[in-house]
């Protein structure tokens, strides 16, 4: 069975990536493999303790020191998709960003397709609130019997000042109303990002771009509240590294990676807070 493939740029290194995904059995995961790695393990399970570091994205790692960068545009895919077995082979230290959004990695999967499993898929029921705050910014987990998720961004700027989104985390609404929102930035930031020697793969055709009161990007915005759904899809890729869809409410306040992955951490160094349930047939991709 062939793999499903795709090809970009890494926002951070610059670098030309190959992405594939192949079908995996039930009760593989996720797993990431970086095939550019051969003197030791380059294997990478996805968990919520294989983050390693989540301040511009997330990043994950594994024992041998190998790590990959910028895995939740995808991760949030295959969340929304209820993809939750699948072998990801890259050639490179992070991911492709491809336009910025998850809607190139919904199509690839859509050109894969997927096939049902016998196993059942698990759910990460939420029976205790999980809350942390640093400062303004604040994530929380809610007991909810469906996944929802409500999101507020909050900028000193015109062109985004304060949004919020509420939905459920279901495949239609983020095929309708969430795929396509794209990363966005500052360009007095970015061009700092670049000086550091990251974004160095960053362009129009992968962020919006904001300068004062403009949005640099010839096309504009895509949709209504752009930054704060994208935000929202943020979240999701984050949290699915649980390695199961949630059966809880997050509301998320300028929250960003940093503070999702401590959330994960926090649900997960409470086991009593939160109970393993099934309740419906996996998806594997499938070529």
């Amino acid at each position: 069975m062939a793999p499903a493939i795709c090809a970009g740029v890494g926002v951070h290194s610059g670098r030309h990536v190959r992405l594939s995904l192949r079908p995996a059995a039930p009760g593989h995961g996720i797993v990431f493999v970086r095939t550019d790695v051969q003197d030791r393990d380059n294997r990478i399970p996805v968990s919520g303790e294989a983050v390693l570091d989540s301040r511009l994205n997330t990043l994950i790692g594994n024992e041998a020191g190998v790590t990959l960068a910028t895995i939740e545009h995808l991760m949030a895919a295959f969340c929304a998709l209820g993809i939750s077995n699948v072998l990801v082979e890259v050639d490179g230290p992070e991911l492709p960003i491809m336009d910025g959004s998850a809607l190139p990695f919904v199509q690839l999967l859509d050109q894969a397709g997927f096939r049902r499993q016998q196993a059942p898929l698990r759910h990460i029921e939420v029976l205790e609130p999980i809350v942390v705050e640093e400062g303004d910014k604040l994530a929380a987990l809610l007991p909810c019997d469906r996944y929802e998720m409500f999101f507020e961004v909050a900028f000193d700027s015109p062109v985004i000042g304060r949004q919020c989104v509420d939905f459920v985390v279901d495949e239609q609404t983020f095929r309708d109303e969430i795929a396509a929102a794209r990363t966005f930035g500052f360009a007095h930031e970015v061009e700092a990002l670049r000086r550091a020697g990251l974004a160095q793969g960053g362009s129009l055709e992968n962020a919006v771009v904001i300068e004062g009161d403009t949005i640099l990007n010839p096309g504009g915005l895509r949709m209504e509240r752009e930054f704060a759904r994208h935000k929202a899809l943020d979240a999701i890729g984050d949290l699915y590294v649980l390695g199961a869809p949630l059966l809880a409410r997050y509301e998320g306040c300028k929250s960003g990676h940093a503070l999702n992955n401590k959330l994960v951490r926090k649900l997960l160094a409470q086991p009593e807070s939160w109970r393993t349930v099934t309740r419906m047939p996996a998806l594997q991709a499938s070529a």
